[in-house]
């Protein structure tokens, strides 16, 4: 059994024999009765509630709880959910999986459902520390091997002490814990449809170890993974958070974070498809040993992205929304005259907010949010991942 460190107390998951008071808070909560009838709809709220009273380990809560909430999103909210490359990866080994980000919650959980009924184990997952706020939540995330990253301010020392205590964690993890772990590409969710690694991450990653930059995160086993939605997580959410955010700095209303949540998990997303690419490998890192330091991180980062966009699954919605946006019908043999109207139909809801919106910008954002995708995937061709 590895050792505790408890210089990570303020971030981990839950240990195990925190788990059964966890599940009694989880039980006793006002808001379990809301939660109950979505993950177990049939079943007596009562009986529920001594289900969850019952668990005693982090197993038992992704197994009986999680697995059934992933199922009840695919059943209710996705209409084909499909992965690829599972096959790549050893269940013996572990990974730092590094995706794309377009929704809070499913991206990782999904992949989750995805590692067990494949046979591996499930990872640990980040959770930003903005989002684990209140006791339920923290139950929840904690118990279901999310730990916390902070996002300090503007404070250089303080973002440099929270980077290099991250970094520290996620290498302890995966090489003394023995368990993969789950990062977003990027500080949030991709809101504009490109999906872009940002180079800080990858800088961050070698923090924790700084003899040498090729051998520190060929030791890590860095996965990307590409997550693709016929129908964006909440696409209107995002349009009206960066058209907001054009002429002034967003911010967020209290409560924003949950609502995004909520919808991300109700909203229909039509096909939704999750594909594990080639893992980074010494050989991949050693072709950029000779950069600086900064210089790698940013091929390091550019590696991830091209793996990325050419392992994203383009949908007739991403071609219907760049012929709409360009003027032309370069990608209409892309779709049918069907998929078209539906799209538009979906479209035509942001005429909601014409009072208090300039609307050719609106559509606009909108449009970009799912055309974007394509120009990504045409920038690296469409080879194989």
């Amino acid at each position: 059994m590895v050792e505790r460190d408890a210089k990570f107390d303020d971030i981990r998951p839950y240990y195990e024999e925190e788990i059964p008071a966890a599940m009694q808070r989880i039980a006793d909560s006002g808001s379990f009765p809301l939660l109950a009838s979505y993950v177990y709809p049939h079943e007596h709220i009562e009986d529920i509630r001594d289900q969850i009273r019952s668990y005693r380990t982090v197993r038992d809560f992704q197994l009986e709880v999680m697995r059934c909430v992933n199922e009840q999103v695919i059943a209710r909210s996705i209409t084909e959910f499909s992965y690829g490359g599972i096959e790549k990866l050893d269940p013996a080994k572990k990974y730092l999986f590094v995706s794309n980000h377009r929704d809070i919650m499913l991206d990782a959980c999904l992949l989750q459902y995805i590692l067990y009924m494949n046979g591996h184990e499930t990872s640990e997952i980040t959770f930003g520390a903005n989002l684990m706020q209140g006791q339920l939540v923290t139950d929840i995330g904690k118990s279901n091997k999310m730990f916390k990253v902070e996002r300090p301010g503007n404070n250089p020392r303080d973002f440099y002490r929270a980077s290099l205590h991250l970094s520290e964690y996620i290498r302890y993890t995966l090489t003394q814990k023995k368990e993969s772990v789950w990062i977003a590409q990027r500080n949030g969710r991709t809101k504009d449809g490109i999906d872009r690694t940002d180079q800080g991450i990858i800088k961050m990653f070698g923090m924790s170890r700084t003899d040498n930059k090729v051998d520190s995160l060929a030791e890590l086993n860095i996965v990307p993974v590409a997550v693709s939605y016929e129908w964006e997580s909440c696409d209107i959410l995002k349009t009206l958070e960066l058209y907001a955010s054009q002429n002034t700095k967003y911010v967020k209303k209290p409560g924003e974070d949950l609502n995004s949540i909520l919808t991300g998990i109700m909203q229909p997303k039509g096909r939704v498809h999750i594909e594990f690419c080639d893992m980074v490998t010494k050989d991949d890192l050693m072709q950029f040993s000779e950069a600086t330091t900064s210089d790698f991180n940013r091929q390091v980062a550019s590696l991830l992205d091209e793996r990325i966009c050419r392992a994203y699954r383009l949908t007739p919605n991403n071609y219907i929304a760049h012929d709409l946006r360009f003027g032309n019908t370069m990608y209409g043999s892309y779709y049918t005259s069907e998929q078209k109207d539906a799209y538009m139909k979906h479209l035509l809801k942001l005429q909601n907010y014409a009072e208090s919106c300039e609307m050719d910008l609106l559509y606009d954002i909108f449009l970009g949010i799912y055309s974007n995708p394509v120009d990504s995937k045409n920038k690296y061709g469409k080879q194989s991942v």
